[in-house]
Protein backbone atom coordinates (compact mmCIF):
# COMPACT_ATOMS: atom_id res chain seq x y z
CA UNK A 1 0.00 0.00 0.00
CA UNK A 2 1.65 3.03 -1.19
CA UNK A 3 1.60 5.91 1.69
CA UNK A 4 -1.07 8.21 0.05
CA UNK A 5 -3.17 5.07 0.27
CA UNK A 6 -1.91 4.01 3.83
CA UNK A 7 -2.74 7.44 5.02
CA UNK A 8 -6.33 7.84 3.69
CA UNK A 9 -6.76 4.37 5.21
CA UNK A 10 -5.69 5.53 8.36
CA UNK A 11 -7.82 8.60 8.13
CA UNK A 12 -10.79 6.42 8.14
CA UNK A 13 -9.96 4.06 11.10
CA UNK A 14 -9.72 6.39 12.85
CA UNK A 15 -12.62 8.70 11.65
CA UNK A 16 -14.93 6.19 12.01
CA UNK A 17 -14.06 5.48 15.55
CA UNK A 18 -14.30 8.96 16.98
CA UNK A 19 -17.98 9.08 14.91
CA UNK A 20 -19.33 5.93 16.92
CA UNK A 21 -17.38 6.80 20.42
CA UNK A 22 -19.37 10.65 20.13
CA UNK A 23 -22.23 9.11 19.30
CA UNK A 24 -22.09 6.91 22.43
CA UNK A 25 -21.21 10.24 24.12
CA UNK A 26 -24.12 11.79 22.85
CA UNK A 27 -26.18 9.20 23.54
CA UNK A 28 -24.85 9.06 27.80
CA UNK A 29 -24.82 13.04 27.55
CA UNK A 30 -28.69 12.86 26.67
CA UNK A 31 -29.29 10.33 29.29
CA UNK A 32 -28.00 12.68 31.91
CA UNK A 33 -29.73 15.62 30.58
CA UNK A 34 -27.44 17.91 29.21
CA UNK A 35 -29.08 18.08 25.90
CA UNK A 36 -26.71 20.95 24.27
CA UNK A 37 -23.60 18.38 24.54
CA UNK A 38 -25.09 15.86 23.33
CA UNK A 39 -26.00 17.86 20.26
CA UNK A 40 -22.40 18.89 20.10
CA UNK A 41 -21.02 15.35 20.30
CA UNK A 42 -23.77 14.47 17.40
CA UNK A 43 -22.37 17.15 15.13
CA UNK A 44 -18.85 16.74 15.12
CA UNK A 45 -19.27 12.79 15.18
CA UNK A 46 -21.01 13.79 11.87
CA UNK A 47 -18.39 15.60 11.16
CA UNK A 48 -16.15 13.14 11.93
CA UNK A 49 -18.42 10.83 9.00
CA UNK A 50 -17.86 13.18 6.41
CA UNK A 51 -13.43 12.79 7.17
CA UNK A 52 -14.26 9.10 6.85
CA UNK A 53 -16.69 8.79 3.67
CA UNK A 54 -13.74 11.17 2.14
CA UNK A 55 -11.07 8.83 2.70
CA UNK A 56 -13.29 5.76 1.64
CA UNK A 57 -13.72 8.01 -1.90
CA UNK A 58 -10.35 7.81 -2.31
CA UNK A 59 -9.50 4.51 -1.17
CA UNK A 60 -12.61 3.55 -4.17
CA UNK A 61 -13.65 1.69 -1.61
CA UNK A 62 -17.15 2.54 -2.56
CA UNK A 63 -18.50 1.11 -5.72
CA UNK A 64 -22.01 0.49 -7.15
CA UNK A 65 -24.67 -0.35 -5.48
CA UNK A 66 -24.64 -4.39 -6.27
CA UNK A 67 -20.76 -5.02 -5.73
CA UNK A 68 -21.12 -2.74 -2.35
CA UNK A 69 -24.17 -5.06 -1.15
CA UNK A 70 -21.60 -8.23 -2.44
CA UNK A 71 -18.89 -6.90 -0.51
CA UNK A 72 -21.22 -5.88 2.47
CA UNK A 73 -22.93 -9.75 2.62
CA UNK A 74 -19.27 -11.56 2.63
CA UNK A 75 -17.98 -9.19 4.64
CA UNK A 76 -21.13 -10.12 7.61
CA UNK A 77 -20.92 -13.46 6.65
CA UNK A 78 -17.17 -13.83 7.85
CA UNK A 79 -17.53 -11.74 11.15
CA UNK A 80 -20.35 -13.58 12.03
CA UNK A 81 -18.48 -17.23 11.43
CA UNK A 82 -15.42 -16.29 12.32
CA UNK A 83 -14.50 -13.47 14.22
CA UNK A 84 -17.41 -13.21 17.14
CA UNK A 85 -17.64 -16.85 17.63
CA UNK A 86 -13.90 -16.75 18.48
CA UNK A 87 -14.84 -13.43 20.43
CA UNK A 88 -17.38 -15.96 22.62
CA UNK A 89 -14.97 -18.72 22.48
CA UNK A 90 -12.21 -16.69 24.34
CA UNK A 91 -14.85 -15.29 26.83
CA UNK A 92 -15.87 -18.73 27.68
CA UNK A 93 -12.74 -19.59 28.65
CA UNK A 94 -11.99 -16.79 30.95
CA UNK A 95 -15.04 -17.86 32.66
CA UNK A 96 -16.83 -14.14 31.25
CA UNK A 97 -20.51 -15.47 30.64
CA UNK A 98 -21.84 -12.11 30.99
CA UNK A 99 -19.19 -11.37 27.84
CA UNK A 100 -19.50 -14.09 25.72
CA UNK A 101 -23.74 -13.26 25.91
CA UNK A 102 -22.72 -10.13 24.23
CA UNK A 103 -20.20 -12.03 21.49
CA UNK A 104 -22.83 -14.29 20.99
CA UNK A 105 -25.73 -12.18 20.39
CA UNK A 106 -23.46 -9.78 18.00
CA UNK A 107 -22.80 -12.97 16.13
CA UNK A 108 -26.76 -13.68 16.22
CA UNK A 109 -27.30 -10.24 14.83
CA UNK A 110 -24.71 -10.81 12.20
CA UNK A 111 -25.84 -13.39 10.66
CA UNK A 112 -28.99 -11.88 10.27
CA UNK A 113 -27.36 -8.85 8.76
CA UNK A 114 -25.91 -11.00 6.09
CA UNK A 115 -29.92 -12.57 5.55
CA UNK A 116 -30.78 -8.54 4.95
CA UNK A 117 -27.79 -7.97 2.36
CA UNK A 118 -28.77 -11.19 0.97
CA UNK A 119 -32.86 -10.34 0.04
CA UNK A 120 -31.73 -6.93 -0.70
CA UNK A 121 -29.79 -8.61 -3.54
CA UNK A 122 -31.92 -10.96 -4.62
CA UNK A 123 -34.69 -8.11 -4.98
CA UNK A 124 -32.91 -5.73 -5.90
CA UNK A 125 -34.78 -4.98 -8.97
CA UNK A 126 -37.84 -4.79 -7.04
CA UNK A 127 -36.33 -1.86 -4.89
CA UNK A 128 -38.87 -2.77 -2.43
CA UNK A 129 -39.22 -0.25 0.45
CA UNK A 130 -38.78 -2.21 3.59
CA UNK A 131 -39.94 -0.65 7.34
CA UNK A 132 -37.13 -1.65 9.61
CA UNK A 133 -37.05 -2.32 13.61
CA UNK A 134 -33.92 -2.09 15.84
CA UNK A 135 -33.44 -3.44 19.25
CA UNK A 136 -31.88 -0.96 21.20
CA UNK A 137 -30.29 -3.76 23.45
CA UNK A 138 -28.10 -6.00 20.86
CA UNK A 139 -28.94 -4.39 17.30
CA UNK A 140 -31.22 -6.65 15.88
CA UNK A 141 -32.87 -5.34 12.88
CA UNK A 142 -36.25 -6.61 12.22
CA UNK A 143 -38.11 -6.57 8.47
CA UNK A 144 -41.94 -4.96 7.99
CA UNK A 145 -42.92 -6.10 11.33
CA UNK A 146 -42.52 -5.12 15.29
CA UNK A 147 -41.91 -8.21 16.77
CA UNK A 148 -42.94 -8.36 20.74
CA UNK A 149 -39.68 -9.72 21.78
CA UNK A 150 -36.53 -9.55 20.38
CA UNK A 151 -35.16 -13.28 18.90
CA UNK A 152 -31.67 -12.34 20.31
CA UNK A 153 -31.56 -11.06 23.43
CA UNK A 154 -35.50 -11.16 24.61
CA UNK A 155 -36.13 -7.12 25.13
CA UNK A 156 -39.62 -6.72 24.66
CA UNK A 157 -40.84 -4.41 21.80
CA UNK A 158 -40.72 -1.23 23.70
CA UNK A 159 -36.99 -1.66 23.18
CA UNK A 160 -37.32 -0.95 19.23
CA UNK A 161 -36.97 1.73 17.34
CA UNK A 162 -38.31 2.40 13.98
CA UNK A 163 -35.42 3.59 11.70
Amino acid sequence: MDKIREAFYQVYVGESKAALRLKAYAQKARDEGYSAIANLFRVIARSEEIHGIRALEKLDTIKSTEENLESSFQSETSVAAVAYQEFQKVALESGKDAEALIFSQARDVEETHSRLYKNAMDNMLENREVNYYICNICGYIAEDHLPDTCPVCNAKKEQFSKQ
